[in-house]
């Protein structure tokens, strides 16, 4: 299974310290909430407004009046929250990243540059520097059977122990329109899902998903 340092350039994220201590991205799920909080007290006042206690956008961040922000939530610089995006909570949107219309956040760590910018679903997840999902594009983080999530790479299985969890997207994965990333999905650096593709385990780096039956590597 990749490890967090084969998806993820730990310098694209101000969460960078969030990841000591994990092998891999879902282990560091349960703590973004009290890394939010512990992060978001030592942030500048002169460089982050706090509309409320739990919240920090940065001053140069474009918020649309429309979006709503909940509890728990970072907002680095040059981000854009547009229109009737919809951050629950528990979320880190980092420096130049867009979450777009209608998106839906939640639990969630998004690296610089990344992308959600039309009607996505991210639950439980992480995207990686300049991950981008494409319009209608949703990570599901429940599976039908509410067992816990287990990640499988070949016939490698590793157990989570958790009720949720999303999907890791490398650096520069690229999802396709209205694709699903199946619970515990992991897409490696540099791939590209096409459009209307289930997704469910580990695909590795520099690949092309056309479908689960068809997956190679890119020239």
């Amino acid at each position: 299974m990749q490890r967090i340092d084969n998806l993820f350039d730990l310098t694209k994220t101000c969460a960078s310290s969030l990841f000591e201590g994990a092998d891999y991205g879902y282990e560091v799920l349960p703590r973004i909430k009290t890394y939010i909080l512990t992060l978001g007290a030592t942030l500048s006042s002169e460089e982050f407004i706090n509309p409320r206690p739990t919240v920090w956008i940065a001053r140069d961040a474009t918020v649309a009046p429309t979006a709503f922000i909940g509890e728990n939530v970072i907002i680095d610089h040059g981000a854009e929250i547009r229109h009737c995006a919809f951050i629950r909570g528990n979320a880190i949107v980092g420096k130049h990243a867009v979450i777009g219309n209608s998106t839906e956040l939640k639990n969630v760590v998004i690296f610089d540059g990344a992308q959600c910018p039309h009607y996505n679903y991210v639950g439980d997840s992480i995207l990686g520097y300049k991950a981008h999902m494409g319009a209608g594009a949703v990570t599901s983080n429940v599976k039908g059977d509410k067992k816990p999530v287990v990640l499988r790479c070949g016939d490698e299985i590793t157990e989570t122990g958790m009720k949720k969890v999303g999907a890791m997207l490398g650096d520069h994965a690229e999802i396709g329109c209205g694709s699903v990333l199946n619970p515990g999905t992991v897409i490696g650096r540099n791939t590209q899902v096409y459009p209307l593709t289930s997704v469910r385990g580990e695909i590795g780096a520099n690949s092309i998903v056309k479908d689960m039956q068809r997956i190679v590597e890119k020239r």
